[in-house]
């Protein structure tokens, strides 16, 4: 059975294992899986449970799980799962048996987090789990031994040991082992969609999107970077309102591109997207070609073939549109001049006046729109709620918000003028690292804009939010951010830069160490491309190396399992250099007395550790452990003058 003190450190090795899987689960699983776990700990110490309460306790566990996830299945809901099962299992855990099994399984839990999140941070909180559980391991096998546990550095050398003992094996396994474009099993979706731009917008909801300020994407330009300013990237274009929502981007099609006469100006660069869980690549705008594995839709917004569900890179060539699809088809007009005409009067009587006003001109219909925006409306990120006439509400009640209110609101009022119109969203702008020496797009540079379709001009980026006057500006993403810390000596900016950069080269290092990389990881060497045969014959190579290394090291002797001889015979080491080490024959006494008369200086030291150790290993009763455990320390520490 489990003593106290073994106990905590396996439920320690359970918390470490839990640890990178937590942050990755919805906050309310995540607290009610702490909670579950420390009251079955509680439970646990006291005693098992009656089995017919074991099994209504895990069902409740279960449909809380699924339950937070709105009972949609996926790999999040899975981990989800996995993670209650772990803070169940302390409830029933009472033997070395029970413990041994604990240990096993609580290894999942940093393994499938990498389903969710591959960051540095998930990595090294992982190895921690994998080495407390090592180390726990260690433990278990001293206290079935019946042996004194072993102090907190002898452990974490034993296990060092190990780990040293395993590097080889496996940094050759990650770097030879044969790499595939894609796995052999689909990776199922996640439950929970996460923060990202989606073919649908509604009023209020990109509040959280916009105050993430998590990267979404970098970008490596190949020279000179455009202007922030003229830097909009291009996601979902929305066609569809409701009276409150925007939705419908129009499918890609292989062999239909946009009608597009680009500028002279070209930018090339290179896109390293995040995971999003979507399809859509938020390039320049406007890309010309879509690269391999991607389409472009007839809108010119770029949509990969797969979910971007690990990190991906895209080299793209992007140029401002001199024309955009200078002809409207009927059904393309229709569409861009549809709205309900139930909803939001106000707005409605409004832009039938503009159109009276203009003589239904275009150009005059945006500066009215523009003009109205500069001078009555305000930019706030605590823009209040709207209810069903969102329109109106926001031009003639609230009149503060921020990019999704002022784009829906602008896009609106142009169809009901009669200018076709359309929400295009997506980023705009970025944040230059300079130590770095790339562009970081954030979460928070989530941005809704419109375009209008003009005669002989096609579609003409039109950015309403970029009308407010100065002194309406209220509250914005920038405003929350931290700056210094601890009077100045810490720069949050600095800091920034420096945890990115690292990220990036994480990215670059470890996450698109791809098939096409492994193949030419030695064209250093001038090696330009290593064939699959080769690859394998060099793990092969390397495998039998390192197992060859394993075995020289293992094969030096068994470890002596008693820990005060283990402790004598490193003592007898000590005085090898002096030429005094132990012979195979000599008692503990007649050692003693040699080194007595080669090194007087040693007598009073030795000789108290030879009587204390001959009275630990042959008294007649098994002494006291604290003073057992205390010469053992004594024999470690002690080195010959």
């Amino acid at each position: 059975m489990l003593d106290v003190h073994t106990r905590r450190f396996l439920l320690l090795t359970l918390a470490l294992a839990l640890a990178p899987l937590l942050p990755q689960l919805p906050w309310s699983l995540a607290a009610g899986t702490v909670g579950t776990a420390l009251l079955m700990a509680w439970a646990g110490q006291r005693g098992a449970l009656p089995a017919w309460l074991k099994l209504p306790l895990t069902l409740v566990a279960i449909f809380a799980v699924f339950a937070s996830f709105g009972f949609r299945l996926g790999r999040d809901a899975g981990c989800g799962l996995l993670a209650m099962m772990l803070a169940l299992k302390p409830l029933e855990t009472h033997s070395l048996r029970d413990a041994r099994s604990l240990v096993g399984f609580a290894l999942f839990a940093p393994f499938s987090t990498f389903l969710l999140d591959q960051s540095p941070t998930t990595l090294l909180l992982g190895l921690a789990a994998s080495l407390a559980s090592l180390a726990c391991l260690q433990r278990l096998a001293d206290v079935e031994a019946n042996l004194p546990p072993l102090s907190v550095f002898s452990g974490i050398r034993g296990v060092g040991k190990l780990v040293l003992l395993g590097l080889p094996l496996t940094l050759a396994v990650f770097w030879l082992f044969p790499r595939i474009s894609s796995p052999l099993w689909g990776i199922p979706d996640r439950a929970s969609s996460k923060l990202g731009l989606s073919d649908s917008m509604s009023p209020g909801d990109w509040l959280d999107l916009i105050v993430d300020d998590t990267p979404a994407m970098r970008v490596r330009f190949q020279g000179a970077a455009p202007p922030s300013s003229q830097m909009y990237w291009r996601g979902p274009v929305l066609w569809d309102f409701d009276g409150r929502s925007w939705r419908n981007s129009r499918p890609p099609v292989a062999d239909i591109q946009p009608n597009a006469e680009p500028q002279p100006v070209r930018w090339k660069y290179q896109l390293e997207i995040e995971p999003s869980e979507q399809h859509y690549i938020t390039a320049l705008d406007l890309p010309q070609a879509a690269p391999t594995g991607s389409l472009m839709s007839p809108d010119g917004n770029l949509l990969a073939t797969a979910k971007l569900q690990s990190l991906s890179r895209w080299q793209l060539e992007s140029a401002p549109p001199a024309r955009f699809q200078a002809q409207l088809s009927d059904a393309e007009r229709l569409r861009a001049l549809t709205y309900p005409r139930y909803s939001n009067p106000r707005a409605q009587h409004l832009a039938q006046q503009w159109h009276r006003q203009s003589g239904g001109r275009p150009e005059a219909i945006v500066e009215l729109a523009m003009a109205l925006i500069n001078r009555e409306l305000a930019y706030s990120l605590d823009a209040p709620m709207l209810a069903r006439d969102t329109v109106d509400e926001f031009l003639f009640q609230t009149k503060v918000g921020y990019c999704e209110h002022f784009s829906s609101s602008f896009v609106f009022l142009m169809r009901a003028a009669g200018v076709p119109a359309r929400v295009v969203t997506g980023y705009t702008g970025g944040y230059h690292n300079p130590v770095g020496g790339y562009w970081v797009v954030r979460n928070s540079d989530a941005h809704a804009w419109a375009e209008v379709w003009l005669q002989e001009q096609g579609w003409v980026r039109i950015d309403p939010t970029a009308a407010v006057a100065p002194e309406r500006i209220y509250d914005t993403v920038a405003d929350r951010m931290p700056g210094n810390f601890a009077g100045g000596l810490i720069n949050f900016n600095q800091a920034w830069n420096l945890a990115d950069l690292l990220r990036s080269n994480w990215n670059d290092f470890v996450l698109s160490f791809n098939a096409e990389r492994q193949s030419r990881m030695l064209s250093q060497l001038g090696i330009d491309r290593i064939s699959p045969e080769q690859l394998i014959l060099l793990l092969a190579i390397a495998i039998a190396l390192s197992l060859a290394a394993m075995f020289w090291w293992l094969s030096r002797g068994e470890r002596e399992p008693d820990p005060l001889l283990r402790a004598w015979h490193q003592l007898s080491a000590r005085y090898q250099r002096f030429g005094l080490a132990r012979e195979p024959h000599e008692s503990a006494l007649q050692w003693s007395q040699r080194i007595i008369a080669a090194r007087p200086q040693d007598a009073e030291a030795i000789r108290s550790l030879a009587e204390d150790f001959n009275k630990a290993r042959y008294a007649a009763d098994d002494g006291n452990p604290a003073a057992l455990r205390e010469l053992v320390r004594r024999l470690r520490r002690y080195r010959p003058g």
